[in-house]
């Protein structure tokens, strides 16, 4: 089944409800869409104009049209003209959109980890250390490898309660395994886990130590047959697993599997970029590494000459 044609359940009038401001939360506002994520992927290819876009991913020209209106309107890409008659213009990437550069190596380095395939020009990236290589994320302070267990949260000076993320009027970004890109070797685990924003929301509030149904729904504001949808769906993928913490009613508890755990670097890039673009009044939450007690400074490296991997010194495989 197309994705275009699926939607979610419908639920309750949604109501305003006031939760814990997050800069990964406001990240994945923008960014938590497979289509958002699949354009992005093809802009640090040099993919610059409409019609390349459109080839590359197959995308109805409405909806295409739609995501580079929206991710040029906040930002993360410029408009350049390079023909007047009929006017039409490139899609560059900004400062802004650069900066996720770190985000989409974490993405790679995680698919790579757990869905490596040697026909996948994405998990042959070459360093220009001359090494094919693997991403590693890293603390910019000792230089030491990072994992959720390293680090804890402390509120920042933007600490705050904000609305929660209003519903969507497009429907859901989610295919099933098989139907997604049509053959394209792009990223298609992580578009799976990745591709929805509330899927997104829902990883990123289990780093937050949320387990519970209710918790996630006290923390996210989301209707609960779609927390639930979300909920079941990321155990089916592997990234979540279910206990039993009570019975008569059965109640279960989600907990991040050790293949959900492994998606941390994505959360603690998406806080870091969300941190430097999107929170005027400082970051909600500062992360502080334990190891060596400083301020967690993210930098994804290269596994094998153990220097920064960034747009500069990265070529495709």
């Amino acid at each position: 089944m197309d994705e275009t044609s699926r939607s979610d359940p419908p639920g309750p009038a949604p109501t305003t409800q006031l939760v814990q401001a997050n800069s990964a939360t406001r990240a994945l506002n923008i960014l938590g869409d497979r289509w958002t994520l699949m354009i992005l992927y093809l802009a640090f290819q040099r993919v610059r104009r409409f019609d390349e876009f459109q080839s590359r991913i197959g995308l109805a020209r409405s909806l295409l049209i739609d995501r580079l209106r929206r991710l040029h309107a906040v930002g993360i890409f410029s408009k350049v003209r390079y023909q007047e008659r009929p006017a039409r213009d490139e899609y560059r990437l900004s400062e802004m959109g650069l900066d996720l550069y770190s985000l989409a190596l974490s993405i790679i380095r995680w698919e790579k980890r757990w869905f490596y395939d040697p026909a996948n020009p994405a998990h042959h990236l070459k360093h220009d250390c001359g090494k094919v290589f693997t991403p590693e994320f890293r603390c910019g302070c000792c230089r030491g490898l990072v994992s959720p267990r390293d680090v804890y949260v402390v509120e920042g000076p933007g600490a705050a309660f904000e609305p929660s993320p209003p519903p969507r009027a497009q429907r859901r970004s989610i295919v099933p395994a098989g139907d997604l890109n049509q053959g394209n070797p792009m990223l298609d685990r992580a578009f799976q886990v990745l591709g929805d924003r509330w899927t997104s929301h829902v990883i990123a509030s289990a780093f937050m130590g949320r387990r519970r149904f209710n918790d996630f729904q006290n923390a996210l504001g989301v209707a609960p047959n779609i927390l639930s949808d979300r909920l079941t769906r990321l155990v089916d993928l592997g990234v979540l697993r279910r206990e039993l913490y009570q019975q008569r009613p059965d109640r279960w508890e989600y907990r991040l599997t050790d293949e959900g755990r492994d998606l941390y670097p994505l959360i603690a890039e998406l806080n870091r970029w969300g941190d430097r673009w999107l929170a005027t009044n400082g970051p909600p939450l500062i992360t502080h590494h334990r190891v060596c007690g400083h301020e967690l400074e993210p930098l994804v490296t290269c596994d094998q000459c153990g220097q920064e991997a960034s747009v500069l010194n990265v070529t495709p495989g």
